[in-house]
């Protein structure tokens, strides 16, 4: 019998993250702290309206596009935050997730062997959605000292006469980076130089702390070549919901619409009703929930000093990123032996690229009961690991 399997789909590795989440779920007393997964229940007022949503029997498809309300919504809540003016009939696009959108945006701007400029480490999906819409993944190592941001020099190196698009995520997913605007400013100017493209991952912008979070859609000559990518699963704690958008200049927005359009119709018609309330009447929820990250962040960061751990400060998302090359082992090493002695469990940094290697990337998606007890023993691990290595 024939192969059945794409060699392309075959050759693209599963996701590090859902490897350790299914071992700890198998794992009496294990303690997670690898998924990016809020702990807060959905607001209620949220909940509430998807409830009634139901109960009126609103349970048939909705335009491709989304709800006009929605898409309206979404309209007056990023002008409202980012300072960014969109038309809802033509420039916003409601999917399943903001994995949905990074997916369907790739595949209509991307033909065979256009490069796509991937900072890393970076979330896990943008390499295999790259790969899977038939272009060329350029990877730029990000680097500590710089706390993570990209710098204008590593993005002119890496830019050659195929150069179609630039994946940007900030606050950055594992590392909690920020971009200020400054950064994004010098950023901006070379890829108008250059006519690239810009997917701008913004799916934390809502959980920053200490300084407000800048899209780089909003410089000038930007927006008409940015597709912007947000969503309700992190700062409103609705990640079962499944709902995401993208918004953008017209003529790619088209192109996605038509994609979503034959893969997957519509998104959910309750969690769009749902949404509406999230956006024009969460903002008092969100800012509750980004005052808990923060309490949860400063303990993190404590602890690491504590612990005599190097890790850089994030001011974005809800991770952590300490260094853990003192120990000698891989990242995979380190954490496959945290969970197997202390039944804890974080994620290896190589599962977001290369450059991500000799870090490990921990959650405070959690109570700050849940971190202290899987700190407790996080520090034993690590006590034991420096006696170890004082007899070698």
């Amino acid at each position: 019998m024939r192969n059945p399997l794409s060699d392309r789909i075959v050759e693209i590795q599963p996701s590090g993250i859902r490897k350790f989440f299914d071992i700890v779920n198998e794992m009496p007393d294990a303690i997670s702290l690898g998924v990016g997964e809020p702990d807060f229940d959905t607001p209620w007022h949220i909940r509430e309206e998807g409830i009634y949503s139901l109960e009126k029997g609103r349970t048939y498809y909705t335009s491709n596009a989304g709800l006009m309300d929605l898409r309206e919504a979404i309209v007056e809540y990023t002008e409202r935050t980012l300072g960014i003016r969109y038309h809802a009939k033509d420039e916003v696009l409601v999917t399943v997730g903001g994995s949905e959108a990074i997916d369907i945006a790739l595949r209509a701007m991307l033909n065979p062997g256009d490069e796509v400029i991937m900072p890393e480490p970076c979330y896990v999906s943008y390499l295999p959605c790259i790969k899977l819409a038939n272009g060329v993944p350029v990877s730029v190592e990000l680097e500590e000292k710089y706390e993570f941001r990209l710098q204008k020099e590593q993005l002119l190196n890496a830019i050659t006469d195929k150069t179609k698009v630039l994946i940007l995520s900030y606050p950055n997913n594992p590392t909690g980076a920020i971009m200020t605007k400054e950064d994004l400013k010098a950023i901006a100017e070379v890829v108008v130089e250059k006519d690239l493209f810009v997917i701008s991952d913004e799916i934390y912008a809502a959980l920053t702390y200490g300084m407000e979070h800048t899209s780089i859609a909003s410089f000038p000559g930007m927006k008409e070549r940015t597709i912007v990518i947000n969503g309700f699963s992190k700062a409103f704690a609705m990640t079962g919901w499944r709902l995401g958008y993208a918004m953008g200049p017209k003529v790619i927005l088209e192109q996605m619409t038509k994609i979503h359009q034959f893969c997957i119709m519509a998104a959910p018609t309750t969690s769009q009703y749902a949404a509406i309330s999230a956006l024009r009447n969460g903002d008092n929820d969100v800012e509750e929930m980004r005052k808990s990250y923060n309490l949860r962040r400063n303990y993190l960061m404590n602890a690491m000093k504590r612990m005599k751990l190097q890790c850089f400060e994030p001011y974005g998302a809800f991770y952590i990123f300490p260094c853990i090359k003192e120990f000698g082992m891989t990242s995979e090493e380190f954490a496959t032996k945290l969970l197997e002695q202390e039944k804890v469990a974080v994620v290896p940094g190589s599962a977001f690229g290369a450059c991500g290697e000799g870090f490990i990337r921990i959650s405070y998606a959690y109570s700050i009961e849940e971190l202290k007890r899987a700190l407790e023993r996080v520090e034993h691990f690590i006590t034991t690991l420096r006696e170890e290595n004082k007899k070698k």
